[in-house]
This record gives C-alpha cells, sequence and structure tokens, in this order.
C-alpha cells in the first residue's frame, strides 16, 4: 500500500507542477496585458514576478514528486534531506490551503488538504522503517551465543 500511495502522491504533485506553472503563465499575461501598475511596478516586472513563481513553485513540486518516485521505486523511506523536503511541501500545502479557502473557494481547499495527505501518508507510512535482518549466526533454537569476551587492556 505505501508504495502506491507513493507513487499517487508523486503523480498528484506532478500534476499540480503542471497548473501552477499554467496558471502562472495566463496571469502573468493578464498582468502584462493590463498595462497597470501596482504601488509603482511596471506591468512587466510583475509579470516577469509571475512568472518567476510559477516556475519556482513547479521546480518545488517537481523535485518532491522525484523524491517520491524514488521512495516508491526502492521502496524504502527516503534520507534526511527527502523527508525535509517533503515535510516542507507537506506545510507549503497546509498554508495554501488555509489561504485558499475564501478566495477561491472550498473546492480548492479540499484538493490542497488531499494532496497534503498524501504527502503526510507517504511519510508517515514510511516512517517506521524495515524490520531488521536476523543474526547470521542465529540458531534454530532462537538463542544467540554469548560474545567474546574481551582481554583487559594492559596499563
Amino acid at each position: 500500500m505505501r508504495r502506491s500511495v507513493a507513487a499517487t502522491a508523486a503523480v498528484v504533485l506532478v500534476l499540480e507542477a503542471f497548473g501552477f506553472a499554467v496558471v502562472n503563465w495566463v496571469m502573468g499575461i493578464a498582468v502584462e496585458h493590463q498595462q497597470m501598475s501596482l504601488g509603482g511596478l511596471k506591468p512587466s516586472a510583475m509579470a516577469a514576478g509571475a512568472w518567476a513563481a510559477g516556475v519556482v513553485m513547479a521546480l518545488f513540486l517537481i523535485g518532491c514528486a522525484i523524491v517520491l518516485a524514488r521512495t516508491a521505486i526502492r521502496d524504502r523511506a527516503p534520507g534526511r534531506l527527502g523527508r525535509i523536503l517533503l515535510i516542507v511541501c507537506a506545510v507549503t500545502h497546509g498554508v495554501l490551503a488555509a489561504g485558499l479557502a475564501a478566495p477561491v473557494g472550498w473546492a480548492a481547499f479540499v484538493g490542497m488538504v488531499v494532496v497534503m495527505g498524501l504527502v503526510v501518508l507517504s511519510l508517515v507510512l514510511y516512517s517506521g522503517g524495515e524490520a531488521p535482518a536476523a543474526p547470521a549466526t542465529e540458531k534454530p533454537g532462537g538463542s544467540t551465543p554469548p560474545p567474546p569476551p574481551v582481554a583487559p587492556a594492559a596499563a
């Protein structure tokens, strides 16, 4: 189950990255054609900012998707940097969900919460780690031989 959750989360994040890029591209075009300034900023600067934000967010989401895809393929928990990236991704989705509820609507809120849930579920499912392997010296009776004695150090 954990492989399928991680793979689903990776696919959803790639789709979301594409969506963010398209929305910011369209917003940049709209701002550029509007020819209005906001706080003295040029429309071209605001358009460039929207495009840059779309690229940065899309790259971030694709990076998170790569971590989740690698996790699903290897069926091993991500490393420390991968976990940090996924935690930041989950927190970002939580903040975006809270911020999108009023201006965009409850559908956007639910969408962000579902993606956040997939990322958090992937982290939780891979948090337990794998069961430790049995030692090679274990006898079938279940008892292990005592460790060899340690010689005292010469003073």
